[in-house]
């Protein structure tokens, strides 16, 4: 497994409020986290921080290959364990009062990955030239689409875009979505903060996943500098992972 990551605070904010992490255990397993905090007054930049923190913590004592459902319940139960801290720390500490974050995840192991998510960043896989969104936005504006209200095209901008419907830690409890994908050679993960997707536009970050004249780090950065170059109104998170040719999973 191949990784890549990059993080910039963008062209207007002070402070950078995503938090991310990725690794590769000896018995074959890799894992990837996104968080995108918000509340302000460096709330936000704690948020994601403790939500990835725990998310961490959870997933020390994991010694041995799991199975697909192992996966699937230590997922969900250690985002769980991040929305009670987060939650926690908001509400026993007034200036990080309504503190949130998104959270996105992705443990994968053999032939198959397990997604779990809360919020607006995503989660993307690249297949022999085809881009798909594995996850969907929990945001006023994807329940609208949903309901036929408007379309896509006006979802992009509108002026309720960034109104996010399910929050990490703003609240006691929380519903994680849980995703399961196939897993093999040549596939390529992509997650990310907000902060690439509304600025980069699809056809843009297909190019550059598709340039095989780019290696995966230089795939991240060219991601970061399309935000970039287009405005960088937010921060800008995105890890790569990449089931390369030349390397082999263990397990």
């Amino acid at each position: 497994m191949k990784i890549a990551y990059r993080s910039d605070v963008g062209r207007i904010r002070s402070i950078n409020e995503d938090t991310a992490w990725s690794d590769s255990y000896e018995f074959g397993l890799t894992v990837a986290i996104v968080a995108d905090g918000m509340g302000g007054h460096k709330a936000g930049e704690v948020a994601s921080q403790l939500a990835v923190d725990t998310f961490r913590e959870a997933l020390q004592g994991v010694s041995a290959a799991l199975s697909l459902e192992e996966r699937k319940l230590l997922m969900s139960q250690a985002i769980l364990q991040a929305n009670e801290v987060v939650f926690d720390m908001a509400s026993n500490n007034e200036q990080f009062h309504n503190m949130g974050t998104t959270v996105v995840a992705a443990l994968i192991q053999d032939d198959n990955g397990v997604i779990g998510h809360i919020g607006d960043s995503r989660v993307y896989k690249w297949r022999e030239g085809v881009l798909t969104q594995l996850t969907e936005d929990h945001t006023l504006v994807q329940e609208l689409v949903k309901s036929g209200q408007i379309t896509l095209e006006e979802a992009a901008v509108h002026p309720r875009r960034n109104v996010i419907t399910r929050a990490l830690g703003t609240d006691e409890e929380v519903e994680v979505d849980i995703i399961c994908t196939s897993w093999r050679a040549g596939d390529l993960l992509m997650l990310c903060s907000d902060g690439l997707t509304t600025m980069a536009s699809t056809s843009a970050i297909m190019e550059t996943l598709g340039q095989d004249d780019l290696n995966l780090d230089q795939k991240a950065d060219r991601l970061v500098q399309l935000a970039l170059e287009a405005g960088g109104d937010d921060n800008i998170t995105v890890v790569l992972l990449h089931h390369a040719e030349d390397t082999e999973l263990e397990g």
